[in-house]
């Protein structure tokens, strides 16, 4: 099944007999010091009929920590956040943000990661909507029956991570400044984990937001160490980013692992070395 959907076939799919449930996860990045993005203001203010808003930072992560600033999250939180949302495991999914799909694809990654078998992504996000937007009251839908059983997806913690960095590929999607430890807006150092390969998410959409085509998603991955055999992990600032392109990999056919912890984890630790520049050692 491909992991991304087109705005016409959602709208198609919307309209009959067995409608996917769709969560709204609009979230960016906030550098530090700046204001809070407010999704659910943004979701209030139009979104597509029938959606659910979903909170990143209360519902598909923990609270800042040790473990990162986007940690797992507690799947007893989650799961009630979907079962909300009218989630259940026979039902299909489609999740979406503004545009950027890296917290839609957070959602995705969680959901399948968890068991939930048919999930996918708005490819190009909200902005990519043609159809009308509803400024009503949210929907409330019937309670869903989805019980997160995690594992269906691969996972790394920090020392799997600077494992796969030797032994595989690991992908590193922030962008290249920060690889390269030239700015660090956010963690606590600059540079990348030590072997990792920079592989900006940002180049595996266009202009529009859309994933580029398989073939040439495929290509790219390739061309940076995704060869046949190898092992492939991804990591990012705080695992958002990061599951943007583990989904971009998926729909390249290239089964990933994320390491959800990513740089916020992994440089919060002085013990744990730290490469700069742009080569991967």
């Amino acid at each position: 099944m491909n992991a991304i959907i087109s705005a016409s076939d959602l709208a198609t799919a919307l309209a009959g007999p067995n409608p996917p449930v769709l969560l709204d996860v609009r979230w960016q990045l906030t550098a530090a010091g700046g204001p809070p993005f407010d999704g659910r203001a943004a979701y209030e203010a139009g979104h597509i009929p029938g959606a659910v808003f979903v909170d990143l930072d209360r519902e598909l992560a923990s609270a800042p920590g040790g473990n990162g600033r986007h940690p797992l999250p507690d799947l007893e939180v989650f799961g009630a956040a979907m079962r909300r949302a009218g989630v259940s495991a026979g039902r299909p999914v489609v999740v979406h943000d503004g545009g950027q799909g890296w917290a839609a694809a957070r959602a995705w990654w969680l959901l399948r990661w968890t068991g939930h078998p048919d999930v996918r992504v708005l490819d190009g996000g909200l902005a990519a909507w043609e159809g009308p937007l509803r400024t009503a009251a949210a929907p409330e839908p019937a309670e869903g029956d989805f019980s997160p059983e995690p594992g269906a997806l691969p996972l790394l913690d920090a020392d799997a991570a600077g494992e796969l960095a030797r032994s595989g590929v690991l992908f590193d999607a922030r962008a290249g400044e920060r690889y390269r430890g030239e700015v660090e807006p956010i963690d606590r150092v600059g540079g990348h984990i030590p072997g990792a390969v920079s592989a900006p998410t940002t180049e595996n959409t266009g202009p529009d937001g859309r994933f580029l085509p398989a073939e040439e998603l495929a290509a790219r991955f390739e061309a940076l160490g995704a060869t046949s055999g190898r092992d492939v992990g991804v990591y990012c600032g705080s695992g958002v980013s990061a599951a943007h392109e583990v989904l971009a990999l998926a729909v390249a056919g290239i089964p990933a692992a994320l390491y959800v912890g990513s740089w916020s984890e992994w440089s919060s630790d002085p013990s744990r070395p730290v490469a700069v520049g742009p080569d991967p050692q």
